[in-house]
């Protein structure tokens, strides 16, 4: 299927970002809709971490307070169909319509010209709560070691390179 050049959410009804599979086995979704357009991509976990602290980071500078917006979770729209994978996404601000951007370039062979891109435009509340359920599911995947930041493999006992191979995570508290 030969994709769009360029698809544009001007004004996007619905964003999320969240995983299918099991803890180190996810794959990220981004997704947002408008009216009757559905767009999902796949994203990888540091993009979905990244895009959650830029979004905070824009809107501190904005002077807007991030109240704990009390929203269900936003769950992806079945059946998820990706259009194509994520290769750079950004964040912006655009003053004059007072809303942040999301965009989104498809990550390509070199050989191909044409990458299509993604802009999806979203208010400052729907940023907020996007933001929070970005960082929420990456922090659902496999644990982190508090001392080496490795992560920690399910159904293995971690030997925590700090400790020199001596001490596993039930002894690091």
């Amino acid at each position: 299927m030969e994709l769009p050049e360029m698809i544009e959410l001007s004004r996007a009804d619905f964003i999320t970002i969240d995983t299918i599979g099991p803890p180190g086995e996810r794959t990220f979704y981004l997704q947002a809709a408008q009216d009757d357009m559905l767009v999902t991509l796949i994203i990888e976990k540091e993009q979905a971490a990244a895009l959650s602290i830029a979004i905070s980071g824009i809107l501190e500078k904005l002077g807007e307070t991030q109240e704990v917006i009390e929203a269900a979770p936003l769950d992806l729209v079945q059946p998820v169909v990706p259009l194509f994978r994520v290769g750079r996404l950004g964040l912006g601000y655009d003053e004059e319509q007072n809303m942040l951007i999301v965009m989104a370039e498809e990550l390509a062979e070199e050989d191909r010209a044409q990458r299509t891109k993604v802009h999806i435009w979203i208010s400052h509340t729907q940023m907020a709560v996007l933001a929070r359920q970005a960082a929420s599911a990456v922090r659902a995947g496999r644990p982190i070691c508090p001392l080496c930041g490795e992560t920690i493999e399910l159904g293995e006992q971690h030997v925590c390179v700090r400790g020199n191979g001596r001490k596993h995570l039930d002894e690091i508290k």
